[in-house]
């Protein structure tokens, strides 16, 4: 049996290869994947949120730079994304922006919840604002009437 941080490499090595069938041998078929933009559930809705990025960013990139050492369940990480935004990607309103060639850095954290060697919930956090900022983008009023 696999242990609960050579889950979470197992995962983070899908993720950096792109490699949606090894992403989701790491997740339970329930799972429940807690993100800024929303939550998801079960591998369909998790495959569609990894394929946001993946097709926004090409060559998007997971770099772990900090794991918290004293805890297994959850398994707690901090991370460096980078990719550079040459696809199309949606924003929380629905609409979706063609890219804009602009490179990005963010910084990460996830909690992973395992149970059985597989991944049950997975929490994603990660400031929208910072991301959005580096593609170019920021605060708007919002209009109330």
């Amino acid at each position: 049996m696999a242990t609960f941080w050579e889950l979470k490499h197992r995962l983070a090595d899908a993720i950096n290869a792109h490699d949606m069938p090894g992403i989701l041998s790491c997740y339970s078929r329930g799972a429940v994947y807690v993100a800024p933009s929303g939550v998801v559930e079960g591998h369909d809705q998790i495959t569609w949120v990894y394929e946001q990025f993946f097709t926004g960013f090409p060559d998007f990139r997971a770099t772990a730079w900090f794991e918290l050492g004293d805890c297994d369940n959850p398994a707690v990480t901090e991370w460096t994304y980078t990719g550079t935004h040459t696809g199309p990607f949606l924003l929380p309103d629905g609409s979706e922006i063609e890219g804009t060639g602009r490179h990005i850095t963010l910084r990460a954290t996830c909690s992973t919840f395992v149970e059985d060697s597989k991944i049950v919930t997975h929490r994603e956090y990660f400031d929208q604002l910072e991301l959005y900022s580096q593609l170019g983008f920021g605060l708007t009023k919002l209009e109330y009437g």
